[in-house]
């Protein structure tokens, strides 16, 4: 019995480095949600929020000349909503993000605005605060000329 004792007292404690633990544990839910988030994309239900995370490449989302307001963010979705800033946009475009995210196509009527360019997104009604859903119907207002 006093053998084992003696072995057991010689043992070294186990060591535990917490800042490695820790690393590792950040890297595997880093590379958890990286994985979720490939596979929505891949599956065609991220669309709307790999566009937008991306800044749009395919859309121009700033002109740089028209006023940028809420009059031409639109909210999608649910929880989180993803604001989508048509300002400066072609009607093309906005038809084919609209198509994306399965909401249809309202009105499209000319307005002015100071320094616009003839063709691109003015308003998009309904516009944030309220939130569009899919199926839901959206308008836009282009720019006459400036």
């Amino acid at each position: 019995m006093k053998a084992m004792n003696q072995y057991a007292d010689s043992a070294d404690a186990p060591t535990f480095d917490a800042p490695q633990i820790v690393r590792r544990t950040r890297r595997r839910r880093t590379v958890g949600l990286a994985a979720v988030a490939t596979a929505l994309i891949l599956a065609g239900g991220g669309t709307a929020l790999a566009t937008s995370a991306a800044g749009g490449s395919s859309h121009p989302t700033d002109t740089g000349t028209a006023a940028k307001s809420d009059a031409t963010v639109m909210l999608y979705g649910d929880d989180p909503t993803i604001p989508i800033d048509f300002a400066g946009w072609s009607l093309e475009a906005a038809k084919s993000y609209l198509a994306k995210t399965q909401t249809k196509l309202g009105t499209v009527s000319k307005g002015t605005a100071p320094g616009c360019k003839p063709g691109s997104v003015i308003g998009v009604s309904p516009h944030a605060p309220k939130i569009v859903h899919n199926g839901d119907t959206v308008s836009f207002t282009l720019c006459a000329g400036g």
